[in-house]
This record gives C-alpha cells, structure tokens and sequence, in this order.
C-alpha cells in the first residue's frame, strides 16, 4: 500500500474487523435495510451510526448562516471527541472513530491502549489539528488501508483531471452527553440534534436521517446505514440463545472468508482461467472457434451495454 488513504466499502464485516484490528473489544456493527428505530432498539447497546450517502453538489448543506437541520455547536469540540476530515478516502474511519472516541465515559466501550493512547494525545487539541493527526497516525492509515479492495488495474480513462460523477461521504450521528450529535470532518463544527438520552436515540436519529433523506430525489436510493453495537454473541451467550449464537458465528466465518477475497489479487488466477479457455476452443476448432468465442462474447456486451443505456455507467461502489 502506498503512504495515502484507499477507499474501503460501507460493509459491516469490514468496519467490525477494522475496529478489531485497532484493539476494539466486544463492538461490531450491523447493516440497517430499513429506517425503522425498532430495528435499531433490538441492537441496545446501541452506540451510533454511521450513515452513507452522495454528496449534494448542487446545494450545501450548511453555509456560513448554519446547517439544514440542527445548529452548530462549536463548544462541543472541547468535550467531545471531533476532527476536521484533512484527507481525502478517510471518512470512513473518520465517522468510525467519530462514535468509537466518544464512547469511552464510564468504560462504555474498551477501546483498547492504541485506540487510548491517540484519543487522550488528541483531545487536548483543536478539530484540525484531531484530523492531522488521524491522518499521520501510521496505525490506523494501515489498519483501514488493508481492507480496500484489491486494484491491480489502472484506468487511464480516469486520469483526465475531471471529478467523478457521484461522490460519497460518510457521518456518524451519536448521542453524547444527552446531546444528539452529528459528527461530520467536513462541517465546521459538531452539529447538535438536540436533547436525547440513550434510549431516545434509535427514535431521533431516525427522525433526522428521514429528514435529510427527503431533501433528495424520490428516485435516488443509494444510501447505506450502519449502527454500531455491542458484540451480539454476549447477549446471545447471557440469554442462553443458542440459535443467535450459532448465527452470529457463521456471520464472523463469512465476514472473514470475504474480507479475504477483498484483499487477494486474482489477475494471475483469472489469466490461467482464459489460457485454457483458449486452449480448449483450439483443440475444439482452432482459430475460428477461438474468433466466434470472442466476436460473441463483444456481442453480448454491445447488447448489455444498450440495455443499460439511459440508467448510469453501472453498480456504484458504496465507499468514502
């Protein structure tokens, strides 16, 4: 990896193995499908959200006069863990530490002696300088670096100095304090929600995420939600739930097997792949069988690339 910031995906099993690779203990996160708060209730302890989204650059969503919605709360930064976003890939585990640094009052969260370590050296700090250092720190830059996914390719066509399309962006909402806050690197300040205990917080943050998601088009549905949770493997152990358990092990395996292929490099695998494709259509018919192979596979992919039209260039990836 190179000494920069990679984009990584908006998935729960790899935000979970990134807080475990920081020396996090007993956290992990959960995918929301729904905006219901009583989906959010079944994950008490509940710690916050982390909302993914594409950045409006028709329209700010605050200006000099405050936010849409909330107002900002630059006191706040003295109490509450807060960073200026300095760099550019880094706002995934910028809103992943966002709610992780402000969980630590009363042992809430075991966040580990590194995690520790940065959050007492950074506290005494202003926002901007929070975000140089998060952006210096060689721990967590390779800690979340090892879960981008694997680019053996250079696109040139991307090299013309032009912005992409869509742009995404991560923000992390939690209530500290009784406050609910949210916490965005890009904002000047946190943004205060308002008054909201703990157990309020499913209910409020969902009635401000609807908000900011109705100033959108009603055709645009690229979102993603992830909350931040205990460890559900010890509520399943304290209620003797067998059945959890056993899910919630198979979910660690398969997040395990696919942050795996996320890093392995299958460039050599998928040329070996093609050689005995090609080896075969020889041996089948020679050169004419290998032509038709590829004029119909071109074919197929005028004839996808035409049933597409009109609807984008294709999947978006998901990530800051």
């Amino acid at each position: 990896m190179s000494g920069g910031w990679n984009t990584i995906e908006s998935d729960a099993g790899v935000f979970t193995s990134l807080l475990e690779n920081l020396g996090v203990k007993d956290v992990q996160f959960e995918e929301l499908l729904t905006l219901d708060p009583s989906e959010l209730l079944t994950l008490q302890p509940l710690y916050g959200v982390i909302f993914l989204f594409k950045f409006p650059t028709d329209r700010p969503y605050a200006t000099a006069d405050g936010p849409l919605d909330g107002t900002f709360d630059h006191d706040a930064s003295e109490r509450i863990f807060f960073a200026a976003q300095t760099i550019q890939n880094a706002c995934a585990t910028q809103a992943l530490l966002s709610v992780l640094m402000n969980k630590t009052a009363d042992d809430e969260v075991d966040i580990g002696a590194q995690m520790k370590d940065f959050r007492d050296f950074t506290m005494v700090l202003p926002p901007e300088f929070r975000g140089e250092a998060l952006s210096n720190s060689d721990l967590i830059r390779e800690v979340h670096n090892s879960f981008a996914r694997s680019s053996p390719f250079a696109d040139e066509t991307q090299r013309t100095g032009e912005p992409s399309e869509d742009v995404f962006h991560f923000i992390a909402y939690t209530p500290v304090d009784g406050v609910l806050y949210e916490l965005d690197g890009l904002q000047p300040a946190p943004i205060s929600h308002g008054p909201c205990a703990t157990e309020d917080f499913p209910l409020k943050v969902v009635d401000v995420l609807q908000r900011r998601i109705a100033r959108y088009d009603a055709t645009e549905i690229r979102f993603n939600l992830l909350a931040m949770c205990r460890d559900l493997r010890i509520r399943a152990r304290e209620f003797g739930d067998e059945e959890l358990l056993e899910r919630e092990e198979r979910k660690r395996k398969d997040w395990l097997f696919e942050n795996a292929l996320r890093r392995h490099n299958f460039v050599g695998f998928a040329g070996e792949v093609v050689k005995k494709v090609v080896e075969n259509k020889l041996d089948a018919g020679g050169d004419d069988a290998v032509n038709k192979w590829v004029s119909d596979s071109l074919e197929r992919k005028k004839a996808a690339e035409r049933a597409m039209g009109g609807r984008g260039s294709g999947d978006v990836d998901m990530s800051g």
